[in-house]
């Protein structure tokens, strides 16, 4: 576990360092390593669309809601995604699922 989190913490360093294409190269190293690592699909979503990678983007805030169904930001996440992508149908049905899960994390 220790190597996918070193490995992950080298993916941000590469984006911070303004090279995407290297973070995300690194981050499907990550994947490779340990498929449900969340971070590294959260970062993926981001920074493919930055790319403009978008189906990749969206395939990656999707496993996102696989992986924390429960959490209200995965779907949030989802939307701006969606949105950014210029999907806006399904980023308001994310975004409306979003505040769904928040209501029943409430109750």
């Amino acid at each position: 576990m220790a190597d996918v989190d070193r490995m992950y913490d080298e993916a941000v360093t590469l984006k911070d360092q303004g090279d995407l294409e290297g973070a995300v190269r690194k981050l499907e190293e990550v994947l490779a390593n340990d498929e449900g690592h969340l971070l590294s699909h959260q970062a993926l979503a981001v920074y493919l669309q930055k790319l403009g990678r978008p189906q990749e983007a969206i395939q990656h805030a999707l496993k996102v809601t696989e992986l924390e169904p429960n959490d209200p930001f995965s779907y949030t996440q989802l939307s701006v995604i969606y949105m950014r992508c210029g999907r806006i149908p399904e980023a308001e049905e994310a975004m409306a699922r979003s505040h769904i899960v928040q209501q029943q994390a409430r109750r």
